[in-house]
């Protein structure tokens, strides 16, 4: 398959339209135009031609890949399912993730995370901690209203982060079908 040689003209000798860009305005307008009378026939009709979410009354279903806010998945006692390994602080691009370990022998558990908190005014949601995570245990949600009017609310704590794992649950099953994951057969309750 060859080549086609385009050929610029750098020195073309424009008109007095051309060098006032009236066509391309005029060009414009009409684009900008055609598709306001066009929309605005369908909000007349009442037939909605163009893709339009009355927001915040109607919301949009994310498809599985989304990546909203990370959150902690919570096991049925209400603990995480983080161990504290730290491999998703490492992963970390931007540090946003602070991971102070603890255990609890009590409870047969060897290491759990005392402190967790996610500095998300600095979170660009990479999902890179999500990847690295063994266990499954820090996700991405499809939270993505974040808005706050200071910095020092935007840090969450592991009690906001922790969410349920049956509200999870079509993200972790995007997951294990994308990394070609098995669940975990062993539960820490079973211990």
């Amino acid at each position: 398959m060859g080549a086609r040689v385009v050929t610029v003209k750098r020195h073309e000798n424009l008109g007095l339209a051309e060098r006032t860009y009236l066509p391309a305005i005029l060009k414009g307008l009409a684009t900008t135009s055609r598709h306001f009378f066009h929309n605005l026939g369908g909000w007349l009709s009442g037939k909605r031609t163009a893709f339009v979410v009355q927001y915040p009354e109607e919301r949009v279903d994310f498809p599985d890949a989304f990546r909203g806010m990370p959150v902690l998945v919570a096991l049925d006692d209400g603990l995480p399912k983080c161990v504290a390994c730290g491999l998703c602080e490492f992963a970390c691009p931007t540090d946003c993730i602070t991971i102070i370990p603890g255990e609890l022998p009590a409870r047969g558990i060897e290491r759990y995370p005392e402190a967790f908190q996610i500095d998300m005014s600095r979170c660009m949601f990479c999902g890179l901690c999500e990847e690295a995570c063994p266990e499954e245990a820090i996700v991405m949600s499809r939270e993505i209203e974040l808005a706050s009017y200071d910095r020092d609310s935007m840090l969450y704590q592991k009690a906001e982060l922790l969410v349920p794992a049956n509200l999870l649950k079509r993200r972790l099953e995007f997951i294990r079908a994308e990394y070609d994951r098995q669940p975990a057969p062993r539960s820490r309750n079973a211990e």
